[in-house]
């Protein structure tokens, strides 16, 4: 059995979902930086699939590096945020900083 792009998009359409299910779920601000990351994954995989079996080319990769440089400055500036919270209110939970003020 081959594997094709239906298989890819589905790997991608599942990591999709746990990422959104993680961001709608969680009141942790890590857990909910993870669910950001799982959704751009699967957003890879769908560039780097469609990028193989439509041209053969190599616009997809390109594509997904790019979102993965977004990837790493959005965890970068997320866990700087997450660590002033941290040090302003003692907790990482989203719901206990909803107006920013002490």
């Amino acid at each position: 059995m081959a594997i094709g792009l239906t298989h890819y998009l589905v790997l991608g359409a599942i990591l999709f979902s746990l990422g959104l299910y993680s961001v709608l779920t969680r009141r942790n601000a890590i857990a909910i930086l993870m669910g950001v990351e799982l959704i751009l994954n699967g957003a890879n995989i769908n560039y780097v699939a469609f990028s193989h079996f439509s041209t053969g080319g190599l616009d997809g990769q390109i594509y997904a590096i790019f979102v993965i440089m977004l990837a790493a400055a959005e965890a970068a500036i997320g866990l700087a945020i997450v660590l002033a919270i941290f040090q302003i209110f003692h907790t990482i939970d989203v719901g206990a900083v909803e107006t920013l003020k002490e």
